[in-house]
């Protein structure tokens, strides 16, 4: 019989459609914005300030972040970031946002003018 391994990150991983993200940045907030995508994605369009681990690195790379920071994984269309933000929970990291629809929703809902892929 197999066995059931406990889980070891949250269940209700926070979710951000980039509206909601737009406004926790006007208010004051400076999460760290953690872009996944693969360097060709990057430097067709990205959200200003943000940081760039392809996912494919992330684990080599987690020095540098800080685990105790409020964190948004950012990625095309939320998929990759969700995934590469339950990683990051099941390493510690404590306050992970996971940017529902990407950058592809960003250009939706808050930026038109953001260059598509």
């Amino acid at each position: 019989m197999p066995r059931i391994l406990p889980c070891l990150y949250s269940e209700r991983m926070r979710q951000f459609r980039p509206t909601d993200l737009a406004a926790h940045i006007e208010t004051g907030h400076t999460p760290v914005l953690l872009d996944v995508r693969e360097p060709w994605e990057w430097n067709l369009c990205r959200l200003p300030g943000a940081v760039l681990i392809p996912m494919r690195e992330l684990p080599a790379r987690l020095a540098e972040l800080n685990k105790d920071a409020e964190t948004v994984v950012i990625c095309h269309h939320g998929v990759r970031s969700y995934h590469a933000a339950r990683y990051l929970e099941s390493v510690g990291f404590g306050d992970v946002i996971n940017l529902s629809g990407g950058v592809a929703a960003w250009a939706d809902e808050v930026d038109p003018a953001m260059p598509r892929y």
